[in-house]
């Protein structure tokens, strides 16, 4: 096929639909570059349950076994389950999802052994340039390599082992829990991980189903959890959990059917981790985490590390700075335990362990790391994305008791709010999230804001 590649190879990963932007043959190529620039002689391959994800895994492994690497498919299995086979086996990875993306689209998550990141900076665009260079003659077989051996094996249950050690949920209350794996791989994992713990577990949309029939497996959206709510409130459950479609990401609903903000989240398990580690430790939030994860990080005996928005950059920093636990505002949780990789599995067990060592409901609980409000994440077309932050530099400068900084787009901030407005990469949009002290400020903060940006 005749593909641009600069549609599909992202700044973090592929991603495109399937098969007009890209389809198995171009899944052959990108098997025998990512064997070419890791270096490897043997990697581990996973896919998620979209109708084209098994038909391209094997088309990547057929790629890099032509070059002589052995490869190692443990099929079906949630994107942080990838990341352990990858980091338990010592081996770079390649994870075929679309994540919470309509049925229609595919991609591919790569790292290196120990589920080191590979992005845009670490080996993508080397991927990127072989995979074009070999579009027309297809890549050359490499001399005297016999073809690597392909081998299947189930990681599951090693899996849920190993997150299982990482905290302790055996000894907790029994609390009933609503899980809504949006038809992803939540369904797939959940059973094994969940097992023989004292939980009752009311499962919604377990079936594994690429299509999405009940709803898009991306719980940041609202419209995604109303489901998961009334089924909280219904069953009188101690607190709900959503999954995204790849299962890495997890989103946490109270008693009472209301979302937990992911900061509180954060804040929660950072506290948590400290705890564990002694009371001492690097934890790294995004700048646009609520205020309450940096105090409560401090109030622990952290230190706390603002970063930009972005996985590459959040485990980049976790590297550097040893950081025990990281965590974003779209729901990524980061732990030193779990190689520096995502996985929402992980906090989920932790704000469950939370819940169950002690008798107050969530809201009660979380209440403490929910200090502040937010707007959430609002977005705006805009003709000229540079102009308008401009304007905004422009309006906020100079202002008496006001800083600004550049460290992702302009963050604007005061002793009583702040903001931060970002530019998209894909798209042309404004990303706004605002917080303050109480309500009536944050709307007031956020109008402004939305005013100059939308002109």
């Amino acid at each position: 096929m005749s593909a641009d590649l600069s549609q599909i190879v992202k700044a973090y990963d592929v991603r495109g639909v399937v098969p007009d932007q890209w389809d198995e043959s171009l899944a052959e190529l990108f098997g025998a570059a990512f064997a070419q620039v890791t270096g490897a002689d043997a990697i581990v391959i996973g896919h998620d349950m979209r109708p084209s994800s098994p038909g391209l895994a094997h088309a990547f492994a057929r790629g890099a076994s032509a070059r002589g690497v052995n490869v190692t498919e443990i099929g079906l299995c949630s994107t942080d389950q990838l990341y352990y086979a990858s980091g338990a086996l010592g081996l770079p990875g390649a994870m075929f999802t679309a994540s919470h993306n309509p049925a229609q689209y595919n991609g591919i998550k790569m790292c290196r052994a120990g589920a080191a990141p590979i992005g845009q900076d670490t080996g993508l665009t080397e991927i990127r340039e072989l995979v074009e260079e070999w579009l027309d003659s297809g890549a050359p077989r490499p001399e005297a390599a016999a073809p690597g051996e392909v081998t299947r094996r189930d990681t599951l249950k090693d899996y849920a082992a190993h997150l299982r050690s990482l905290v302790d949920v055996a000894s907790i209350r029994p609390l009933k829990v609503v899980v809504d794996a949006g038809n992803g791989m939540g369904g797939h994992t959940v059973p094994t991980v969940f097992e023989g713990l004292p939980l009752d577990v009311v499962p919604m949309y377990f079936e594994l189903d690429g299509t999405f029939p009940n709803h898009e497996a991306n719980p940041l959206d609202p419209k995604n959890i109303v489901d998961l709510q009334q089924r909280v409130r219904q069953e009188h459950a101690d607190l709900g959990i959503a999954f995204d479609g790849d299962a890495d990401r997890c989103f946490v609903v109270d008693e009472n059917g209301d979302p937990v903000s992911p900061s509180a989240i954060t804040a929660l398990v950072a506290a948590r981790e400290l705890a564990k580690h002694g009371g001492k430790g690097t934890i790294i939030h995004n700048l646009i985490t609520s205020w309450s994860v940096p105090e409560v990080v401090r109030e622990n005996g952290g230190t706390p590390v603002r970063t930009r928005v972005g996985h590459s950059f959040i485990k980049g920093e976790m590297a550097r700075s040893q950081a025990i636990f990281g965590g974003e505002h779209s729901a990524h949780y980061y732990f030193k335990d779990f190689w520096n990789a995502d996985t929402g599995m992980l906090a989920a067990l932790h704000v469950l362990a939370a819940l169950g060592g002690q008798d107050e409901p969530l809201s009660q609980l979380v209440a403490e790391y929910d200090r502040y409000v937010g707007s959430g994440e609002i977005n705006s077309t805009v003709a000229d994305q540079q102009a308008r932050l401009a304007a905004i530099r422009a309006a906020y400068e100079g202002r008496d008791g006001v800083e600004l900084d550049d460290l992702d787009g302009l963050t604007v901030s005061s002793a009583d709010w702040w903001f931060n407005v970002r530019p998209s990469n894909t798209e042309p949009l404004l990303r706004l999230n605002a917080e303050a002290r109480d309500e009536a400020t944050m709307a007031k903060v956020r109008d402004e804001a939305l005013e100059i940006i939308r002109g």
